[in-house]
């Protein structure tokens, strides 16, 4: 049996339907921010977007979860078995894994670089291993298999029009917001992740700062300028997002729209850690949902897209 569904130009069996059904449920639950965005989308990204999410978790809830490091690096290859395994075409329609049906029927409808997906398990495993990064340099390297690859491979479902001048970077200017994104991210969970042993930020920047002994309580570390800190990544991100940005006007409306969403929530989380840098020892900072929909409507109307485009015409010689 199969249906035709709004937005979708090929027929979608109904065990597809279901599959994407289950991607949609586990990204509405696990990633609020990132859902709130795709709602922006027409029906076939959305669906692409939502299989893509869900495997990432996937993958994440592996590297986040309280297994012996060996159980991981075991279960990573087994989905990195599976990730070859949709790479190849070869999950039919009626498998039992919800996911890499949705993912497999998804890569077959958009030029999905999959893999991305690969060096977000490499990125996951450098967590596994327990991996700390003395310089910017190296918390790029783990941010770009994270991040900068989800945006790259959120391109390959949004696509770019064709003819479009500088189309060439667009897959640079997305790994570059997929950057700003985690290092906002890793901004607001400095306190949880310092509870999990695990610590992101630069080796150098935290002895800068005074902030090497690591951030296990709502104080910072005594004599230190935590709020020196925050301002200098805080300074950081926004730079990355600058040049993310350029992404917008590469994309049609619907899909900048989405994208103008996702960053903008977390720009404004930005904004919160900038104003209040002890916040991020207190708890999660995050933004009630009428400021989510106002960014929501801002990314629609084009204004972020425009503004971007002008700014770009105003650098080009």
């Amino acid at each position: 049996m199969s249906r035709t569904v709004e937005g979708l130009d090929q027929q979608v069996s109904a065990p597809v339907l279901a599959a994407y059904s289950y991607c949609e449920a586990v990204t509405g639950q696990q990633a609020r921010n990132f859902a709130y965005g795709i709602r922006l989308l027409p029906t076939d990204k959305r669906n692409a977007m939502s299989a893509l999410y869900a495997f990432s978790r996937r993958v994440d809830d592996i590297g986040d979860g309280t297994l012996p490091p060996e159980v991981k690096e075991k279960r990573l290859g087994e989905t990195r078995a599976l990730l070859a395994r949709i790479s190849a075409g070869d999950i039919e329609d009626d498998d039992t894994d919800p996911v890499a049906v949705a993912l497999t029927d998804a890569a077959r409808r958009f030029p999905i670089p999959l893999g991305g997906l690969d060096e977000l398990i490499d990125g996951v495993l450098m967590d596994v291993h327990e991996a700390t990064y003395e310089t910017w340099d190296d918390l790029q390297a783990y941010c770009r298999c994270v991040a900068g690859a989800i945006g790259r491979l959120s391109l390959g479902v949004f696509g770019t029009p064709s003819g479009a001048q500088d189309a060439a970077r667009a897959p640079e200017y997305a790994d570059t917001l997929g950057l700003a994104l985690q290092l906002t991210n890793i901004l607001r969970d400095v306190r949880e992740d310092a509870d999990n042993g695990r610590t992101y930020l630069p080796a150098e920047d935290l002895a800068k700062f005074g902030c090497a002994e690591g951030f296990h309580s709502s104080t910072p570390p005594p004599g230190s300028d935590f709020p020196g800190l925050v301002h200098f990544e805080v300074r950081r991100a926004r730079a990355l997002f600058a040049e993310g940005y350029r992404l917008l006007p590469h994309l049609d409306r619907r899909s900048g729209a989405c994208v103008a969403a996702m960053a903008g929530i977390y720009r404004r989380l930005l904004d919160r850690i900038e104003r209040d840098p002890y916040a991020v020892l207190r708890g999660r900072v995050s933004l009630p949902g009428r400021e989510k929909a106002y960014v929501a409507v801002r990314g629609l109307s084009g204004l972020d897209a425009r503004h971007i485009s002008r700014q770009t015409a105003r650098r080009r010689p």
